[in-house]
């Protein structure tokens, strides 16, 4: 997310309690949670195993738990609770936004645009033109929704981020700052889910096709004319690339990458990150041929087995 203006650093310790290690005459001008940062964001780390990922990344100033030197460029904000900091920053930056309307009087739609009875439209949100947004669509608030665009009834765009930290007895919810970004002519089956990322966007490109009951979670990315059948399921900061098939029940694990044109057929699922132009089965995926290979072999093993016991 970024600032409607630059905020002095100075300000922003006074604001959450921190100490100021390092140079206090920075500005800052946006937050993200690590795995988007960019120069000038602010984000936290508060586990001794992500410092050296976090002090090295392209964030100018982090939230941290413990006193080290600052590294060259960056400023550090030492606080207790680093979670609790960055969170009341963007409850402050983006409070909730609530609207008793069903169409926000702050959204903004395009020509041609429908929308049916009983959708929901929030505040600041954005629809281009000629859309078609069908009954019990829900659209949370900054919400951005391209020309062309179809949703089914019952889907839901730009819903809270899901994550949050654990407290041994319970779990502190992150306030959701960053949006759900659809380009032009997607469209969107219904009872899909759609979140908004944490404090960036997800995003799913130009002329995307999505089957029912599929979910988008936060910070992914879905390049352009990808197809998702219905109930597959990505996971939070993936990266789809263009062309992508994604067969029924598909599902992808965090933090990771599916290149250009791979197809991940039915029910397969996968937690590494995936070469573009191939096809990939099973769970954890393989490239089709090899996991073929594995299924005949598996499928030999009761005989085998006889065989061994005879022996």
């Amino acid at each position: 997310m970024q600032f409607p203006k630059p905020i002095a650093v100075g300000e922003i310790a006074l604001q959450t309690g921190a100490e100021i290690i390092g140079g206090a005459a920075g500005v800052v001008t946006g937050m993200n949670e690590i795995h988007n940062v960019a120069p000038g964001d602010i984000t936290f780390v508060d586990h001794e195993k992500y410092y050296n990922f976090v002090l090295s990344s392209a964030a100018t100033f982090i939230f941290i738990n413990k006193k080290v030197d600052a590294p060259a460029g960056k400023t550090l904000l030492y606080t207790e609770d680093p979670f609790r900091a960055y969170n009341d920053l963007a409850i402050a930056m983006r409070p909730q936004a609530f609207s008793g309307a069903n169409i926000a009087p702050t959204a903004q739609i395009g020509p041609g645009t429908v929308i049916y009875p009983s959708a929901y439209v929030g505040d600041h949100v954005t629809i281009g033109s000629d859309c078609i947004i069908y009954p019990h669509v829900t659209i949370y608030a900054h919400s951005v929704i391209g020309d062309r665009v179809i949703i089914h009834g019952n889907s839901t765009i730009g819903a809270d981020a899901f994550y949050y930290k654990g407290r041994g007895t319970h779990y502190d919810k992150m306030h959701t700052v960053g949006r759900a970004v659809i380009h032009d002519d997607v469209e969107i089956g219904s009872g899909c889910t759609i979140d908004a990322g944490v404090s960036a966007d997800t995003v799913v490109g130009k002329g995307t096709k999505l089957d029912s009951q599929v979910h988008i979670g936060h910070d992914a990315t879905v390049g352009m004319h990808c197809i998702l059948c219905a109930q597959v399921g990505i996971a939070g900061n993936v990266r789809v690339g263009n062309h992508v098939t994604l067969y029924g029940k598909a599902a992808l694990s965090k933090n990771i990458s599916v290149g250009d044109r791979a197809v991940l057929l039915g029910s397969s699922a996968s937690a590494k990150s995936l070469e573009g132009g191939k096809t990939y089965l099973g769970t954890p995926a393989e490239e089709v041929h090899r996991a073929s290979r594995q299924f005949a072999i598996i499928k030999m093993l009761p005989d085998m087995w006889e065989k061994l016991r005879k022996l």
